[in-house]
């Protein structure tokens, strides 16, 4: 199913089955109040943003230490290597709803209320903002305790009233630290009304690294000995461009003549980079047109070249990376490699990563446009956010890590 389709269903069916599912919840807790019980198996509902599942690591990792059972995770089937990359989560916690068809969906999602009650899950953590259909997952799961974001006083984002701990969500400091607070309201003894009532610190949202090892290094090196001739590892600093974007938000794309235009100024500047254009199998084509345009033996389409895991190793040898505010700016995070991040509808105040970055942004009156109160859909058609950061603007930037290679 495509975004709009997904928003649509969310909204026309998520309604109605909220509204009336609270009511049948209200009805049964007034004559059975639901008992109070310590967190131990904790699920955690992300299904639509892969990045997310990196940036709510730091917010897992404190999960773990302060409870005594497992922690579970429920995400889009498409997605789920995401997780992977970090490996906090179990791959037997991890229950995948296949999202491809109406119909499989409901499948999945009656099969994840079976998972659960296997599991025997007491509380769940649902990251999604505003999202129905995962209150209903939430609502439906056989959780005694539910934590999420509530609308409050926010118009347009009702999705029935089904948490036993309401978090403010706070679009003012970054999500991590919202989901550090969705981690504090399922801990806290006492309640509050909002939760959570203190001041998140910057190291709490420490990004936690990938190991990776000398081997997983030498066959990324192999790989793209293969594809330039004469490649060395110790002369030919290896330079990452992303220019491709989720369907999610295409307003975020930043044109292919500007990428080319950068690399064509950073291969003038360097003659030893080689740059690696890099992206999933599907965007292989889409890759290939950039590399026509820069027309450059040292520009090399490496659209599906390493698998999904083998990007931690990729980031490793590699010396930064150019890319657009999507997925890849946040696994890279989780190393050392420096990245530059271009923002238009978005902010990287909220979704900045948490890895060395330095975001490229022009803060133009109508941004960021997209929001949780918006589920993320804007209606301009004409992206002057993005459009008004240019190739010199860009290039710029990144000259000084440029200038510091060999």
């Amino acid at each position: 199913m495509n975004v709009d389709t997904m928003r649509n269903i969310d909204h026309y069916a998520g309604v109605p089955l909220t509204f009336f599912g609270t009511i049948i919840k209200k009805t049964i807790e007034f004559f059975k109040p639901p008992k109070k019980i310590k967190p131990k198996n904790v699920l955690l509902i992300e299904l639509s943003e892969m990045g997310s599942a990196i940036i709510v690591d730091p917010a897992m990792r404190k999960l773990q230490k302060n409870i005594e059972g497992e922690l579970f995770f429920v995400i889009f089937s498409k997605n789920k290597v995401s997780l992977q990359l970090l490996g906090t989560v179990k791959e037997e916690n991890i229950f995948t709803i296949d999202e491809s068809s109406i119909p499989n969906l409901a499948i999945s999602a009656i099969n994840f209320l079976k998972w659960c009650r296997k599991n025997k899950i007491d509380s769940v953590i649902d990251l999604e903002l505003f999202s129905r259909f995962t209150a209903l997952l939430s609502a439906t799961c056989g959780a005694v305790n539910v934590v999420g974001f509530h609308s409050f006083h926010n118009e347009g984002l009702y999705r029935g009233d089904f948490l036993t701990k309401k978090v403010a969500y706070n679009a003012h400091q970054h999500i991590a630290k919202n989901f550090i607070a969705l981690v504090d309201a399922l801990l806290s003894e006492k309640q509050e009304l909002p939760f959570t009532k203190r001041v998140i610190d910057e190291d709490e949202i420490v990004i936690t690294k990938a190991q990776v090892n000398e081997n997983q290094k030498e066959s990324i090196i192999v790989t793209i000995s293969k594809m330039y001739e004469g490649f060395d590892k110790d002369k030919n600093p290896v330079i990452l461009v992303n220019s491709n974007a989720s369907d999610l938000l295409p307003q975020r794309r930043w044109d292919k003549e500007n990428y080319g235009d950068v690399i064509k100024m950073i291969l003038a500047a360097n003659t030893k980079v080689i740059i690696l254009l890099t992206g999933a199998p599907a965007e292989k084509e889409g890759a290939q047109i950039l590399t026509n345009y820069v027309d450059d033996k040292r520009c090399i389409n490496f659209a599906g070249a390493v698998k999904f895991l083998q990007l931690p190793a990729l980031y490793s040898v590699s010396k930064f990376m150019l890319t657009n505010d999507s997925g890849p700016a946040h696994f890279a995070s989780i190393t050392d490699m420096h990245t530059f991040v271009l923002f238009g509808p978005e902010t990287p105040a909220l979704y900045g990563s948490l890895g060395p970055t330095t975001p490229i942004y022009a803060g133009m009156s109508c941004s960021p446009c997209v929001s949780a109160s918006n589920h993320r859909k804007t209606p301009c058609s004409d992206n002057q956010c993005i459009k008004i950061i240019t190739p010199e603007w860009v290039f710029n930037t990144l000259k000084p890590k440029l200038d510091e290679l060999y």
